[in-house]
């Protein structure tokens, strides 16, 4: 049979072969199964395969025997066909989702007629509730519901890639190997169940020893994948990388299996936390003791676009409890109450001179966050030992002493703040353009009534009377 078979007799022209790389690329790591073809003149002519249970590079009777095998292990049911010439690194035609073998069969004959290679592969899901991104050196980025190149668009996660790989195995419970990227550019996807030819929940797509400088790891959120498993969950998360104490969480997901994390507080009663895609102050249920977590999706976000995930967290003994901040100036700014702090934070309860030594370590946590994150904002539960944190979010606030959120406005609108949060919330979404808000008095600036205001960006102040 006459092929334009390029083997390791051929010019080292081969190095710019896709399914050669990729072949390169089986030998250290799990690729998505692939077979790949060559055009010859009486047909076309397998060069490499990686397919789970069958030998490496296998030799198959026919075109039609090599892909029929293939769409028999493929979890998808379903192949890709990539087409590309010899000496470019360009991808020609691309069809993705092929599903029949006789359809790809009739694909590749077509392709290889018109001079080009192809490489068929198995289809990867990459909205199965995985993520896939990049890792170069002490970096990785993420988000799910892309191929690694999604990278290249806002949203995507940030890691240092110790954290990355903390987080995998917390979340997904596999530990992933990314040694290949400490000295380049490594493109992989993470899946709930194995794939590839070697059967393991990570894929990995391309490698290059290109190793770009990656600087500081700024890690902040929301980001896509912060918004899949719920901000909250997210931010708690990593909270405890950051080795900061927080109670026994277990997060019972849409559209990732449930996962825990956490420390032991002594107590088995637990509060449910709704966790939305984005931080909503105050709007969902936060409820001490047990509910059935799917009544609750149910009734509070039935078509799924709002809450990504429900906590079910461990109880602690709150002495005190609160919220701190990094204000404006630079400053942290500590407000908390005796016992639970729900009425302080829906604006019930004004703030309680907080004891120096429950303050020293709220300074404590601070300083262990912001080292690792920047400016922080969390709330806190101390117990009579040990400080908990029970929500973490990135970035500092743009409140500062009687101004909750800067900025004039041509109209000011009176609120009395014990009218509560939901009435709060109501006004601030019908307020017009260069319309602020004056509140009759005082509020904790680190209340979901300011977090409110902060999150609408409308301009407020307190009364001066």
């Amino acid at each position: 049979m006459g092929s334009l078979h390029y083997g390791s007799d051929q010019p080292d022209v081969a190095v710019f072969r896709k399914d050669k790389t990729l072949d390169r690329l089986a030998d250290m790591f799990n690729v998505a199964q692939f077979v790949s073809f060559a055009p010859a003149i009486d047909g076309p002519a397998q060069q490499f395969c990686r397919i789970a249970g069958v030998e490496a590079n296998h030799q198959f009777e026919s075109v039609a025997d090599a892909i029929q095998t293939l769409f028999e292990r493929s979890s998808e049911g379903t192949v890709n066909i990539r087409s590309f010439s010899a000496q470019q690194t360009q991808s020609r035609e691309f069809i993705y989702g092929v599903d029949t073998a006789a359809s790809a069969v009739n694909a590749v004959e077509r392709i290889s007629s018109e001079g080009a290679f192809t490489i068929v592969n198995e289809t990867i899901d990459v909205s199965d509730g995985g993520v896939s991104g990049v890792v170069m050196g002490d970096v990785v980025e993420f988000r799910p519901d892309m191929t690694p190149r999604g990278v290249e668009k806002p949203g995507f996660a940030r890691l240092p890639t110790g954290w990355a790989v903390h987080l995998f195995r917390t979340v997904y419970g596999v530990d992933v190997d990314f040694a290949g990227g400490r000295n380049g550019r490594l493109e992989f996807s993470l899946h709930p169940k194995p794939r590839g030819w070697k059967q393991d929940n990570v894929i990995f797509w391309e490698h290059s020893e290109d190793l770009l400088p990656t600087g500081l790891v700024k890690v902040d959120w929301p980001n896509d994948f912060s918004r899949m498993i719920g901000d909250k969950a997210y931010g708690l998360l990593i909270a405890d990388i950051c080795g900061v104490p927080v109670p026994k969480t277990t997060v019972i997901g849409r559209r990732v299996a449930p996962f825990s994390f956490g420390q032991e507080t002594g107590f088995q009663e637990v509060w449910i936390r709704t966790s939305p895609r984005e931080q909503v102050p105050g709007k969902f249920t936060t409820a001490r003791g047990w509910r059935d977590p799917f009544a609750l999706l149910q009734a509070e976000d039935a078509d799924g676009s709002a809450i990504s995930s429900v906590l079910s967290q461990k109880s602690v003994a709150a002495r005190w409890s609160g919220a701190a901040i990094e204000t404006s100036s630079g400053t942290l700014l500590v407000e908390g109450i005796e016992g639970t702090g729900d009425r302080f934070m829906l604006g019930l309860a004004d703030p309680e001179p907080v004891p120096e030594n429950v303050l020293s370590m709220v300074r404590d946590a601070y300083d262990r966050l912001r080292g690792f994150l920047g400016a922080v904002r969390f709330e806190w539960v101390f117990d009579g030992v040990m400080l908990w944190i029970v929500q973490l979010h990135s970035g500092a606030s743009v409140s500062d002493g009687d101004t909750i959120v800067p900025g004039e406005a041509s109209n000011w609108v009176d609120f009395n703040v014990t009218q509560g949060l939901e009435a709060l919330r109501s006004l601030s979404a019908s307020l017009k353009s260069d319309t602020g808000v004056t509140l009759d008095r005082r509020i904790g600036l680190t209340s979901h009534l300011a977090d409110v205001l902060r999150k609408a960006g409308i301009p407020t102040r307190v009364s001066a009377r």
